[in-house]
């Protein structure tokens, strides 16, 4: 890939490769840790199902960088209201962001990440929140050097009656 990536509103016509690179990131966090992320089947049709139904929702941000007329990267954020469960007023955070191997390491990810966040703010939200994978550091760094700050950890168990029914279930 040479050139720069245009950051821009991802329409209906670029639904199918925004939800082929949130799959990819399902498949990652599932890899990773399957106790923790399921693997819907079908996983890219319903990314893009559900794409459709955000992007024309007001408080949701979908953008895609594209380069020589290809989408190599997608980002979603959304307006979040007051979470009682984990104590935060409304919010704006980011969800998703995945860029393709060979757009890595050229600001592309920082570019959706940065629109995201303006586009978010504009809407209002007094604070932004993101979750990213322990083992994900360049993604960590990534967001640090945009301002954010690490707030909460969390922990995971899988619990021993969910051990002994996976492991006992019949084939």
């Amino acid at each position: 890939m040479s050139g720069i990536a245009t950051i821009r509103d991802a329409t209906f016509e670029d639904i199918e490769r925004a939800a082929f690179l949130g799959a990819q990131i399902v498949r990652l966090h599932h890899a990773v840790d399957p106790s923790r992320f399921f693997l819907p089947e079908n996983v890219e049709q319903g990314y893009a199902w559900w794409l459709r139904q955000e992007i024309e929702r007001p408080e949701a941000v979908v953008m895609v960088a594209e380069c020589e007329g290809e989408i190599v990267g997608y980002c979603y954020g959304a307006v979040e209201e007051r979470d009682w469960a984990v104590l935060i007023e409304q919010h704006g955070i980011v969800h998703d962001v995945y860029v393709v191997e060979s757009a890595r390491r050229k600001g592309v990810a920082r570019a959706l990440v940065k629109a995201v966040i303006a586009k978010l703010e504009a809407k209002g939200v007094p604070i932004l929140k993101v979750s990213i994978m322990v083992q994900n550091e360049g993604a960590q760094r990534l967001v640090q050097s945009l301002g954010f700050q690490n707030t909460m950890l969390e922990f995971t168990r899988v619990c021993e009656e969910a051990e002994h029914s996976e492991n006992s279930a019949p084939m």
